[in-house]
């Protein structure tokens, strides 16, 4: 028969198993996290967002490996696959105001996609400056 310790790994082996194999209990799984950050930020009176705080506690598990990625891969694929339906209630908002396909509309586009550009340049610039420094300060310690 079993001891304590063979049932509790032969528990979490089926449990991990069925979480690889079924898409909806991985979705199922984020959806729980999100639920226990709200919880968390609504006992603990944190400003931050339920959301936020759940799926970075998910986080903080998947890099601690207590969760595996192949637990979370075919639920997180189907999240993405269909992106585009948790954005059909913006697109609806949009419509229900038509003067943001005029000039008006033309002048948010313009400021969206300059804000934009400006956020990659800086990013890549920062980026760069940081791979200068890190890489002069290699050949300054190989020196």
């Amino acid at each position: 028969m079993f001891g304590k310790k063979e049932f509790a790994m032969s528990v979490h082996h089926r449990s991990a198993r069925f979480l690889h194999h079924h898409p909806v209990a991985q979705v199922l799984t984020v959806f729980s996290f999100w639920l226990i950050g709200e919880a968390l930020v609504r006992v603990l009176g944190n400003p931050l967002p339920g959301g936020i705080v759940g799926l970075g506690l998910l986080l903080v598990l998947l890099a601690m490996r207590r969760i595996s990625t192949l637990s979370m891969r075919r639920g997180a694929g189907w999240f993405l696959s269909d992106m585009l339906l948790f954005f059909v209630p913006a697109v609806l908002a949009v419509l229900d105001h038509p003067e943001l396909f005029g000039l008006t509309g033309l002048k948010i586009l313009f400021v969206i996609l300059a804000s934009t550009a400006l956020v990659m340049l800086a990013t890549a610039f920062t980026v760069d400056r940081c791979w200068k420094y890190l890489g002069d300060r290699k050949e300054r310690e190989h020196a």
